[in-house]
């Protein structure tokens, strides 16, 4: 911890933690609500079609249930998301397999079974289309005029002279799956009457998102809708826009009835219908010196969007401008497209769309190295962005030389050269070993100007008692009641006994802004460091400054003397960056933060499955809060990467639905699962963070998978392009290789 700080940079238990353990929290699936109604949802079971007709059958009358369709919508038909392509039932069009074409509330969970199997849907079906390439091929229009989404171009340098200079020239296809975030607790949502409003409790991550999407969707004023956050049993990114959703159902269905009303989706109807991770193919390009220096890259990435927008558009921001990795290429050219597809939607899971190009990057950069016969920590080392670089989108690199400072400490920390020399020299034996190495940043926040036009604001009160804190940022796991509290009592020079974090509650809590983009500590944050300056201040009343009791004192003081005590913080942007939306370039990120893998993995040569022995994690992050906080996050980030490289294998079957409907289907990394860990820390900060603090939340899950496959194929002597390598995938390359690439 630096000798500047009291609270700062120590290692600090959550404090959440205890009643967690304990399962004293209550979820929403826990909470009784006096009266409720339980509700369900009617799905479509064909992937594309046109709703002719939905009626009920006489049993529906005797569960007194009710029913909501999409002329019962007192609103707009849409969920407001990025865009109002995603109605919150279909009417008429239904664009994949699962999607809500009715609603359903009973006063139990047995009226509910019948009255939602008295419910009679007819669909008249049409040709769907499956995949990126009969999307891009139009040859059914099932979103807009062509099926895209959206794309985005950059160009810089001049690419044609830039492989004009090379010695070499590799190039390879690179090819990333869906992914499941499985958070511990389902979804669920509750909604009630209140007066000629609504209320909304629920596990999300924004509750702003949702207060939009129910004000749209039932036609009231945003400031007749209230959103509070039940504990949040995980997200992952899986609960920034779905809740919107959910929460649409809900409110429509309390709406109608007049009941309150709740719905908590068992595992496999969360399974079925939740955003995953969006699967991409990518085709890069890429020219080199002979020694290594890359003279030119031209990369194309498409993503799978599934039937609807929902947040696809800054998911293929992010992915677009993560394309280039963290390597320095002077020519360069980048083109990056979603494509509508009748399966479900995808959309925000832990790392954003920059795990996609990060595969695909640090890929050809080890095909580069095989090509050239060097080491793969080499050819990084010779490439990386150094302060004053470009990268492609125009952005001057100003912070230190992270990239390479923490690719030397995760080689450091896993003995990177002298364990694959050693495990060069072993391929004898059914279990064998291989090291991989990569490398990848993450931009912290919104892109672009969204940031400085996110208004993110913070309130600090006195309650007599305690300060308390007010803002939209939900504690889902990861530690923003923790870690809040500390940047709190921090800036007030007060204990942390006398901070309160306050669940996010829309009557009172002022906008900070979603839960998202790794955004909380070093933005949210930022804004609750100026509220308890400001409101300091005013305690102060331009005396002598004050800190612990005697500021405690003073503030019952000034609470008794005004009659509140509270004062609002702002995140206020002073380094002058400027963003141009139409040409998609300037200053994308007010900071990065930078985070390198080296993992060894154990290959059974009989079963193919790959075990990660030791990882080793390097990650700068500008300022850590909590450092032990921040190593559990880096960590837990890092298994799921490993994941999705090797084991998380999710399809669609013939009718576009996930082919996984519960657990034993669809497998996660458990603690047999996980390696052995070295985490270190490195620490460059942000002047745009809180306390130099940059994001970090979705930073582990950039770079795992390419150093996880980078270690299949060392131990395999193959060479892949795809995650996740299955078992299944890697026999078949290993018998390709064997048989002369045939």
């Amino acid at each position: 911890m630096s000798e500047e700080f009291r609270i700062i940079g120590k290692s600090l238990p959550r404090f959440d933690g205890p009643v967690k353990v304990a399962g004293e929290v209550k979820f929403l699936e826990d909470i009784e609500i006096p009266g409720c109604w339980l509700g369900g949802v009617v799905r479509s079971e064909v992937p594309r079609g046109v709703v002719r007709k939905i009626e009920t059958l006489p049993a529906f009358a005797e569960t007194g249930a009710v029913l909501v369709t999409a002329e019962d919508i007192p609103g707009e038909n849409y969920v407001a998301i990025v865009r109002s392509d995603y109605p919150a039932l279909a009417a008429p069009a239904v664009n994949y397999a699962t999607q809500a074409v009715a609603l359903v509330a009973a006063p139990d969970a047995e009226s509910l079974k019948r009255a939602m199997a008295a419910v009679v849907v007819e669909i008249e079906p049409l040709p769907p289309i499956f995949t990126v390439e009969e999307s891009a091929a139009s040859k059914e229009l099932i979103w807009g005029e062509d099926n895209c989404i959206d794309h985005y171009h950059t160009e810089r340098g001049d690419l044609r002279k830039g492989f004009a200079e090379a010695d070499v020239v590799v190039e390879g296809e690179w090819e990333t799956g869906l992914q499941e975030q499985m958070y511990l607790e389902t979804q669920g949502m509750a909604a009630w009457r209140a007066g000629d409003g609504i209320e909304l409790l629920g596990s999300l991550q924004c509750p702003f998102y949702v207060v939009n999407a129910v004000a749209a969707a039932l036609g009231l004023p945003h400031e007749k809708v209230t959103v509070r956050q039940s504990a949040t049993g995980g997200a992952f990114g899986g609960k920034e826009d779905y809740p919107s959703i959910l929460g649409v159902y809900a409110a429509l269905l309390a709406w109608k009835s007049g009941k309150k009303v709740k719905i908590v989706y068992d595992r496999s109807e969360d399974l079925l219908v939740s955003p995953k991770r969006h699967p991409s193919k990518s085709r890069y390009r890429m020219g080199l010196t002979k020694d290594g220096k890359i003279t030119a890259l031209d990369a194309e990435i498409k993503l799978d969007a599934g039937a609807y927008t929902t947040l696809t558009r800054v998911v293929l921001q992010r992915t677009h401008l993560h394309a280039a990795g963290c390597y320095y290429v002077p020519n360069v050219r980048v083109r990056s497209s979603a494509w509508a597809t009748n399966t479900p939607p995808n959309g925000a899971f832990r790392g954003f769309g920059a795990p996609q190009a990060i595969f695909a990057i640090e890929r050809t950069m080890d095909l580069a190295a095989e090509r050239l016969e060097m080491d793969p920590l080499d050819i990084r080392l010779l490439n990386t962005i150094k302060t004053g670089d470009l990268f492609p989108y125009g952005q001057v690199l100003r912070e230190g030389n992270n990239a390479e400072g923490v690719l030397l400490k995760a080689a450091e920390l896993s003995d990177y050269r002298r364990r694959r020399e050693i495990l060069s020299q072993q391929r004898e034996g059914r279990f064998r070993k291989g090291i991989g190495i990569s490398l990848a940043l993450h931009g912290g926040g919104f892109t672009g100007a969204g940031e400085a036009n996110m208004g993110t604001t913070a309130k600090m009160t006195f309650d007599g008692k305690r300060f308390r804190i007010y803002t939209s940022s939900t504690e889902m796991g990861q530690g923003a009641s923790t870690v809040l509290p500390m940047v709190a009592a921090e800036a007030l020079g007060v204990e942390l006994e006398d901070v309160l974090y306050v669940e996010p509650d829309t009557k009172y809590t002022p906008n900070t802004g979603p839960t998202v983009a790794s955004r909380t500590t070093m933005y949210a944050g930022k804004a609750v460091q100026d509220a308890c300056e400001n409101l300091k201040k005013a305690i102060e009343n331009g005396g002598a400054p004050l800190s612990g009791k005697a500021l405690v004192e003073a503030a019952k003081r000034y609470l008794e003397k005004e009659g509140r005590a509270e004062a609002l913080g702002y995140n206020i942007f002073t380094d002058g960056q400027s963003w141009d939306e139409e040409k998609f370039a300037g200053d994308a990120y007010h900071g990065y933060a930078w985070i390198a893998n080296a993992v060894e993995v154990e290959l059974d040569m009989d079963t193919y499955e790959a075990t990660p022995l030791s990882a080793a994690v390097a990650a700068e992050v500008g300022r850590a809060i909590n450092p032990m906080q921040a190593k559990a996050q880096l960590t837990g980030g890092v298994l799921q990467a490993f994941g999705w490289a090797h084991i998380e294998d999710l399809k669609t079957d013939a009718k576009g639905r996930y082919t996984a409907a519960h657990m034993n289907a669809y497998l996660v990394p458990t603690t047999l699962d996980t390696p052995e860990w070295k985490v270190e820390l490195l620490e460059d900060p942000c002047p745009a963070g809180c306390y130099g603090a940059k994001g970090l939340g979705e930073l582990p899950c950039d770079a795992g998978a390419a150093a996880f496959v980078a270690a299949i194929d060392h131990a395999a002597q193959i060479f892949s392009h795809c995650a996740p390598m299955t078992g299944e995938k890697i026999f078949e390359a290993i018998e390709k290789r064997d048989n002369g690439g045939e």
